[in-house]
């Protein structure tokens, strides 16, 4: 397994087209698609036909940039995937984004894995500015972005087709700057 980048406990790789059954039962869980589309799962052939496709394709568009399948150390367990994309309309931007299967939550990954991504981002990618959202009524998501460094820029609404509950509430944007990301390294 080639890893794109390790943490003291995690691993994060490229996906293949085998990951397709593990990306099925992660999105299969309610708790994990709560904030996303209300709980409802991705369907099988949406996986594998749809989105692993365009993620696949995404590494070679986007070198450096794109998911990963975090695996954790220590067991070889598919844990869910972590993302640093590129924002083609504004060069030096890219947001980052994470999924955990419920198993792992409350145990320090997404924050981990995060931040690992957000400083190859920086300090790898040239990147100039991170970005994150997330459900204003999210709390457990906005608390991984505060603990990665990133901090509160606004909330906005957007119409989306079907509404979750929550939703009133609007969406967050957080967001981190190198030089802010900087002077946090250079404190230690």
């Amino acid at each position: 397994m080639a890893s794109y980048l390790e943490t003291a406990r995690l691993i994060l790789r490229r996906f293949t087209p085998d990951d397709v059954d593990a990306l099925y039962d992660l999105d299969a869980d309610p708790a994990v698609t709560r904030y996303l589309n209300g709980g409802r799962p991705t369907p099988r052939d949406q996986i594998r036909d749809e989105l692993l496709p365009r993620w696949l394709a995404q590494y070679g568009e986007s070198p450096g940039f794109g998911r990963w399948a975090a695996v954790e150390k220590a067991t070889g367990a598919f844990l869910g995937w972590f993302a640093l994309t590129a924002d083609p309309a504004e060069p030096g931007t890219a947001e980052l984004g994470y999924r955990l299967r419920r198993a792992a939550w409350g145990r320090g990954y997404a924050t981990e894995g995060s931040r690992a991504l957000v400083d190859k981002g920086f300090a790898e990618l040239g990147m100039r500015r991170v970005t994150a959202n997330t459900m204003t009524v999210n709390v457990g998501s906005r608390r991984v972005m505060e603990k990665t460094g990133l901090r509160f820029l606004r909330t906005f609404f957007l119409d989306w087709p079907d509404q979750i509950e929550g939703g009133e509430h609007g969406d967050v944007e957080y967001e981190l700057r190198y030089d802010e990301w900087a002077a946090g390294r250079a404190a230690g």
